[in-house]
């Protein structure tokens, strides 16, 4: 049975209230963070440590009563540890399956730019296929499925940068920040049984079938060419060496009707696609060396694309 719209954005609504009774006064990132979840795509938390960034996955995991995996990314982590490795059985004379930690629906990748690349890149076919092959075996998934990395952008030492293909694959790049200073007073009052009691308000089916809702929001012809416009604008911006690439284009579409799904909406309208792509397309963006040296932020650039491109008049 299909869900109906309202019935889809009531359920993503208790899922925000719910996660913003752990996470404090950050509405608007926990929305964004939802609306990847339902449109298919990863999280890139970048942010200091101590804001919250574990505690918001985690809260997303026990709202919607899906497994939850912690990966400590390390030097030493190797990709047998993140995506599961065969072993001999001497009683059975086979060798079995032993899974890893991305076998799971949500996967926290804490200081994913302390690995190697070597166990970085294991992660690139679990978050593109949503599958890993072990020994020419393919072991698909579990629906849902979302990856949430976090890396920190003050510390570098000892860190190993995201390439640009990983980078390419996270659909939205966020931060969570300082609270504000009622908010901390909150989250100082606040018990550690109080953070770990989360009650459930929706399940994986719910999630699925909101997925399938959102693949059926109507986005008129006019909006995905102001879609296409604005990730063209990054290819040819003087600033960038190399804009976002289709991949940016796909997520910008799909977060758009999750977007208007969570508002009670059939329909994609311009605002949905200007809100979220500072989000989808600034971390894509590779700048040139002038820019940099600058210290030009992609998001100026992108506000500045935003502005220039015509918003298509929609009724």
């Amino acid at each position: 049975m299909e869900m109906k719209i309202e019935e889809c954005s009531g359920i993503l609504e208790r899922i925000v209230e719910n996660i913003g009774t752990v996470i404090i006064g950050k509405k608007k990132t926990v929305e964004l963070v939802v609306l990847s979840m339902v449109s298919g795509g990863h999280v890139l938390i970048e942010d200091i440590p101590g804001v919250g960034k574990t505690s918001l996955v985690s809260a997303l995991a026990r709202s919607v009563d899906c497994s939850f995996k912690r990966i400590q990314f390390t030097p030493d982590i190797v990709p047998s540890d993140i995506t599961g490795f065969s072993i001999y059985n001497q009683k059975t004379g086979e060798f079995e399956f032993r899974q890893g930690a991305a076998m799971s629906n949500f996967v926290l990748a804490d200081e994913i730019n302390r690995a190697s690349a070597k166990a970085q890149a294991s992660l690139l076919e679990v978050m593109e296929e949503k599958q890993v092959t072990i020994d020419s075996e393919t072991h698909i998934l579990k629906e849902p499925f979302m990856v949430l990395a976090t890396q920190n952008p003050i510390d570098n030492l000892g860190t190993y940068p995201l390439p640009e293909a990983q980078i390419d694959r996270f659909q939205i790049k966020i931060s969570l920040g300082y609270p504000c200073f009622e908010e901390e007073m909150r989250i100082m009052a606040m018990s550690n049984e109080e953070k770990a009691d989360i009650p459930v308000v929706a399940d994986g089916n719910d999630v699925l079938e909101i997925k399938k809702a959102a693949d059926e929001v109507w986005v008129d012809p006019s909006v995905s060419k102001y879609i296409a416009g604005i990730v063209t604008a990054t290819r040819n911006h003087e600033s960038v060496l190399l804009g976002a690439s289709p991949r940016g284009s796909i997520a910008l579409y799909r977060m758009s009707r999750a977007l208007a799904l969570y508002e009670g909406r059939d329909y994609v309208i311009p605002d949905d696609v200007k809100y979220l792509a500072p989000y989808v397309l600034a971390h894509r963006l590779i700048l040139a060396h002038e820019a940099k040296l600058d210290k030009i932020p992609p998001e100026s650039i992108l506000k500045e694309i935003l502005d220039k491109v015509t918003v298509p008049l929609f009724q």
